[in-house]
């Protein structure tokens, strides 16, 4: 089972750390679909150290979300290093994961995300410099190259073991490719094989038999679901059921959807409030209605709503049409 430092998780499965979705809400609501370990989205070294009001909200963690990893990114050891110290002494995370994978260009940059990639040098000192600065577990959340021609995994994952991390996430696709084409999983079967800590595999997981295949294939410790937990945490209870038992789980009705959907929308209230929850909850409602017949007219209505009262007419709504037509199906196939 799964093990990053001293900390046990009850099941491989881990909830990527999603930019602008993995908040609180989010992470409390897939932790009680099953997942194993819930990530942070990315958190600016910079924005803790000069304790941006915006960052030091997004360190928040429940309780109950735990076990949590909680990621940090820079391209400067002495910030990153503060960063890492104060979420150390200062946060109830579990651990501290140290971002080399986003690929996108504000965060390049600045020499941090994917830019480490080309250097497993700058690697090893800038993991090994927070390692020596905390006693939470460090880990690493990495792409396995930077292009085609830059592919330095397993030199930079045996960099990070060097170094003291406890853990790597390996997303098989290079920075260049951002999100399109498809993930390299031997990659992650070569950086499993020449390392002695735990790899969690990560890209084009999008059904359970994708993460039992990613295990069976790669001999990875763990998988991480990103994209397609999006509105959808029972891609992780099916997971999980799936790798327990070998039995594969109905997807969830409309109405079960849309009640989970709402249980998230009044989490994201009690975090922020409801002006800003409505508004933020929009694409992640437009998630939860994928898989839903005809929700091309809702999908609009829910950038129009301004409260939660509107957004539950507009998703209740389709439910109730949903159900009818379901209904009259199974009156027809009866007649």
């Amino acid at each position: 089972m799964l093990k990053i430092g001293d900390i046990q998780m009850k099941n491989p499965i881990v909830l990527a750390p999603m930019a602008g979705v993995c908040n609180a809400a989010f992470r409390l609501t897939v932790k009680e679909f099953g997942a194993g370990l819930v990530c942070a989205e990315m958190v600016s070294d910079k924005g803790i150290v000069f304790k941006n009001e915006k960052t030091m909200n997004m360190l928040y963690i429940d309780e109950a979300e735990k076990p949590l990893s909680l990621q940090i990114f820079g391209g400067e050891k002495k910030s990153l290093v503060e960063a890492a110290q104060f979420v150390d002494k200062n946060t109830n995370a579990d651990i501290i994961d140290i971002n080399m994978g986003c690929p996108v260009p504000k965060i390049t940059k600045v020499d941090a995300g994917a830019k480490w990639l080309l250097d497993p040098n700058k690697i090893y000192e800038m993991v090994a410099a927070v390692v020596d600065a905390v006693d939470k577990p460090v880990t690493v959340k990495m792409r396995m190259g930077w292009d085609p021609e830059h592919i330095y995994a397993v030199d930079n994952a045996r960099a990070v073991e060097r170094a003291g991390g406890k853990a790597v996430a390996l997303h098989g696709r290079t920075r260049v490719q951002m999100y399109e084409g498809t993930s390299n999983w031997d990659i992650i079967r070569d950086v499993k094989q020449a390392v002695n800590i735990p790899i969690i595999g990560n890209g084009d997981v999008n059904t359970p038999q994708d993460a039992k295949r990613m295990l069976d294939e790669t001999g990875c410790d763990g998988v991480m679901i990103g994209r397609a937990a999006l509105g959808n945490p029972w891609m992780i209870y099916r997971t999980v059921q799936y790798l327990e038992t070998g039995e594969l789980h109905e997807e969830p009705s409309a109405r079960e959807k849309i009640d989970v959907c709402m249980l998230h929308l009044d989490r994201l209230i009690d975090l922020k409030n409801e002006h800003v929850a409505v508004r933020e909850m929009r694409k992640h409602a437009a998630w939860y209605l994928k898989g839903i017949h005809g929700n091309s007219k809702a999908r609009n209505d829910i950038n129009e709503c301004n409260t939660r009262t509107e957004m539950a007419d507009v998703l209740y709504q389709l439910v109730e049409e949903t159900e009818k037509k379901e209904v009259e199906r199974k009156q027809v196939q009866v007649v």
